[in-house]
């Protein structure tokens, strides 16, 4: 069982980050985000090359002052060198929810610049560790073609099996958890909204099962809301899906200053 190694220490996720006292703490899929998953993933786009464009939608009137525009939506979009890949930082831009929380992150790719579609997508909520949003990033960049699948499932589970966490008893070969039986990494039907080269994403009836994709979510308590989730399209490679699986399954601590409410007791941690 997880118990915090120094549980004198004040640890009020209700103060401001600057106020916070530096800890190290796992295990990493309950960390939480630290209240800066935009800043750590974009330091990571940045040392990538990526460049970044703020899109801001408003409305201004004839002779209107540009500090007086009324701002409906903004977004920032990163894009790679070769226009191949992008990531869109979304929760300013009224995201939709994805388990009753708001995607922060959505991750696309296409296979060529012939089309402006993207082959598949994935979509990451707040509280996603932001070590796993980079670490998949990092592993979608290396990619030469990054719509192009280049192993099957099984890679997926292989990279939790190796941190510890356990296949599912009733489906071995599309799921598992990790040992305290909070998070979860599934391959079944993807969510409605998620957006796939597939056409069955598109022409799939209601009383159709559509096509299928890597879902993963932290519910630290049965029944309550869960911590994170991430929804991966049925297109996504799985070798960049058990990239982000492996760093999200790691065991090594990870710096936080603001933990979640939800899994704080949940947590060891040290001062770093």
């Amino acid at each position: 069982m997880e118990a915090p190694l120094y549980p004198d220490f004040p640890l009020d996720p209700s103060t401001p980050p600057g106020g916070q006292p530096a800890f190290w703490v796992g295990p990493r899929h309950l960390a939480g985000d630290d209240r800066c998953l935009y800043d750590g993933v974009a330091d990571t786009l940045s040392g990538l090359g990526w460049t970044s464009l703020t899109i801001v939608r408003g409305r201004q009137e004839p002779d209107e002052e540009p500090e007086d525009r009324q701002v409906l939506r903004s977004t920032v979009l990163h894009i790679s060198l070769d226009t191949l890949r992008w990531a869109q930082w979304s929760l300013p831009d009224e995201p939709f929810h994805l388990g009753d929380l708001p995607i922060a992150w959505q991750i696309s790719a296409r296979a060529d610049t012939s089309s402006p579609l993207a082959s598949w997508s994935s979509y990451f909520t707040t509280d996603v560790p932001g070590e796993a949003v980079a670490d998949f990033l990092v592993a979608l960049d290396a990619r030469d073609q990054p719509a192009v699948p280049l192993a099957g499932p099984e890679k997926v589970l292989e990279a939790v099996a190796a941190h510890g966490w356990l296949r599912d008893i009733d489906q071995p070969q599309t799921a598992a958890t990790d040992p305290t039986f909070t998070s979860h990494i599934s391959l079944g039907e993807v969510p409605p909204l998620v957006q796939d080269a597939d056409p069955r994403a598109l022409t799939t009836a209601a009383d159709e099962a559509g096509p299928t994709g890597w879902q993963a979510w932290a519910e630290p308590t049965l029944g309550a809301p869960c911590l994170w989730a991430v929804s991966f399209s049925s297109s996504v490679p799985h070798d960049l899906v058990a990239a982000f699986a492996a760093s999200l399954s790691s065991t090594a601590p990870v710096l936080r200053r603001v933990l979640p409410e939800a899994t704080r007791e949940r947590l060891l941690r040290a001062p770093a």
